[in-house]
């Protein structure tokens, strides 16, 4: 359930001019909206009202929120950390289930039961549309749900029932837990603030805790006996357990899969020691047309997949305009790791300089001797500067084919994110339409090769 506080003349009444003498909206201390924004989310009937009165009293005293003594004051922080705390073990707990049977060729399909305290599904959602932006997925609660189809985040307030998800990966959570579970480091009552037991029955893994539990204290008596008080460290235990697993067949050399093996390695410039993995490019083993933008953002970085941010719908847009299957492209980036400035809990992009490219250029170089395309489309001037070495004005090169080597052909057109920087809706009404019309003519002249 989706809830929203409605404050406004109506709502406030006389109470908007409480010692003030004034009329009109209420005016608060920066700290209320956000203060307001938790406390709305809890489940406690009376938060409104409770709302309601500290709205009432911050007219005649605006410093209200300051006193820590205050019934009202401690009562909306306690709601406030309440929430908070509810919202923080969702995005701990949530176990996504894939679903089988999904459309071939289409997204992946994920499905989670969680039970939350409060109402904070709205609340919480985005984090899960940032972090899982490459997946179709339902998060179902008693409070409503939350789904995501790669475009559209909705929101459903109707109470969910729970759904049955057993699968084969419940079996993964659970030898994941009892291999890096350790006896020595036991601490049940700070086990069970982490992970309180009500959370417990949607957790496969919480299944094996009153076992591990029991036999904590005979796995030391044993240790004590082999001379080792203490337990061999968490990295030596994992590199043992990993060396006696199964070692999967590496991909055939000369490959894209050992391309971008090799490349989730990749130590060439500073950029990976910040990214959170390698974003190689995605596509078939052979493609006609290999489009190259700029460098991974936000959202591809968590993805690990291009083209998959805000940037990368508006490419969509252009593809579904110009009657071109994603699927038979390869797309890819000039720059394999994601460079940004953090601003806050925001990761602001920040273009790659010419040797962070030049580092790039030899994944990319690459990626276009394995793919073969008929036509490489450069997007933006990073992209134009990796594949050439030029740096000419992108307006002067754009929309005219020129010839690279092994008879493949260069098309030049803007970044999607360009588009998206135009603050003028009309001018960019013009920019966009002027992209989906290059997008189609390299369509034509790839298909025509």
């Amino acid at each position: 359930m989706a809830e929203e506080l409605a404050l406004d003349d109506a709502t406030v009444g006389n109470g908007s001019a409480a010692g003030s003498g004034a009329s009109g909206p209420p005016r608060v201390p920066a700290a209320f909206p956000a203060l307001a924004a938790a406390v709305v989310c809890h489940s406690d009937p009376a938060r409104f009202l409770l709302l309601y009165r500290l709205l009432w009293r911050l007219q005649a005293d605006r410093r209200l929120l300051e006193v820590a003594s205050d019934a009202d004051v401690v009562r909306a922080n306690l709601m406030a950390k309440s929430v908070r705390r509810d919202a923080h073990k969702m995005t701990a707990f949530v176990r996504f289930k894939e679903l089988k049977g999904g459309p071939a060729g289409g997204r992946r399909r994920f499905v989670a039961w969680f039970e939350p305290d409060h109402h904070i599904v709205a609340r919480v959602a985005p984090f899960f549309q940032r972090r899982f932006t490459d997946m179709d997925w339902l998060i179902a609660t008693p409070k409503g749900s939350a789904a995501w189809d790669g475009r559209t985040l909705t929101l459903d307030g109707t109470p969910c029932r729970k759904p049955d998800l057993a699968d084969d990966a419940d079996e993964l959570w659970r030898t994941y837990y009892a291999s890096i579970f350790n006896p020595a480091r036991l601490k049940v009552k700070a086990m069970q603030a982490e992970m309180p037991k009500k959370y417990w029955r949607n957790l496969p893994e919480a299944t094996l805790i009153p076992g591990l539990i029991a036999r904590a204290e005979p796995s030391l008596q044993a240790m004590a006996v082999r001379g080792a008080s203490e337990p061999l460290p968490y990295h030596r235990r994992i590199q043992e357990r990993a060396a006696r697993l199964p070692r999967p067949e590496p991909p055939p050399a000369g490959t894209l899969a050992a391309l971008r093996q090799e490349a989730s390695a990749c130590t060439r410039c500073p950029l990976h020691q910040r990214a959170t993995q390698t974003v190689c490019g995605e596509g078939p083993d052979r493609a006609d047309l290999m489009v190259v933008g700029e460098q991974p953002g936000d959202r591809e970085d968590l993805a690990g997949r291009p083209f998959v941010g805000p940037a990368g719908q508006v490419f969509d847009e252009a593809l579904a305009a110009a009657g071109i299957d994603r699927a038979g492209l390869y797309l890819t980036n000039a720059v394999k790791h994601f460079k940004y400035e953090p601003r806050g809990k925001r990761r602001i992009h920040q273009r790659p300089n010419a040797d962070e490219v030049q580092h790039c250029r030899f994944w990319l170089a690459r990626e276009v001797e394995l793919v073969r395309p008929k036509l490489v489309v450069a997007m933006g001037a990073t992209a134009l500067f990796a594949l050439t070495g030029m740096r000419s004005k992108l307006e002067a090169m754009r929309g005219t084919p020129m010839a690279m080597a092994d008879g493949r052909a260069l098309f030049v057109t803007v970044h999607p994110s360009y588009l998206l920087r135009i603050p003028d809706a009309g001018k960019r009404a013009e920019a966009v339409a002027r992209f989906h019309e290059d997008i189609s003519v390299a369509g034509r002249l790839a298909a025509a090769m």
